[in-house]
């Protein structure tokens, strides 16, 4: 049995080696972490298109890594969402393979009533300032309003996509749009790039999704 001496030099070693850089190229350079984080962001993005429940163990993955590079980048809120998404992703997993909606189908590719999208818009409207209000007096932040949006609207985003409704997209496609301009504050370029290709693949499950909606609601 290994002390927990030796296990916490073996995490430390491999946080490390996640830290380090993976490239340099000028002004552009990432860690091994953010870049793995950002492939598997993009498989995980491109299974949610196909409603394909291999997304959530991606997504684990990928919030894990990316918990550290934002960390690294003093971008907390960012951070400790991730361990959110891992919890919500675990959530998320069920919910796509037992999941059942009111009437006890099968969870399916449906849309938010009305009621359900003003209540989705209050949530983030609680979330974003109590969240940057929380990063602003309780962390070294330097963007407390900036790192809290994308962190109030992924926490909604998330919940809307693991019951599968179509009205996630459009949250994600404002995360991301921040997100581009935070990550270039902080230089985390290739990040830049996966929130502006998550941006385009947010706009194309948005169609693909209001498609599988309308198929299904008249079959």
């Amino acid at each position: 049995m290994r002390r927990p001496s030796a296990c916490l030099a073996m995490l430390t070693s491999l946080i490390d080696f996640l830290n380090a850089p993976a490239f340099v190229l000028g002004p552009l350079a990432a860690s091994r972490a953010e870049l793995a984080g950002a492939l598997l962001g993009v498989w995980m993005v491109w299974c949610n298109l196909r409603v394909d429940p291999l997304a959530w163990p991606l997504a684990i993955t990928s919030s894990a890594l990316y918990g550290l590079v934002f960390w690294e980048a003093r971008l907390y809120g960012d951070a400790s969402l991730q361990l959110l998404f891992i919890a919500v992703a675990f959530w998320g997993w069920w919910q796509w393979l037992c999941g059942t909606q009111a009437d006890g189908s099968a969870l399916a590719v449906r849309h938010l009533a009305p009621r359900g999208r003003l209540q989705a818009l209050l949530a983030f409207a609680l979330l974003w300032p109590a969240t940057a209000l929380l990063l602003r007096h309780g962390t070294d932040t330097d963007v407390p309003w900036w790192d809290a949006f994308p962190t109030a609207g992924s926490v909604v985003g998330q919940v809307l996509l693991g019951r599968k409704l179509v009205e996630n997209w459009p949250v994600w496609i404002a995360v991301n749009a921040v997100g581009v301009s935070l990550f270039a504050y902080k230089g985390l370029w290739l990040t830049v790039g996966l929130y502006a290709l998550f941006a385009l693949l947010a706009a194309i499950g948005w169609r693909a999704w209001t498609r599988k909606a309308a198929a299904m609601s008249s079959a």
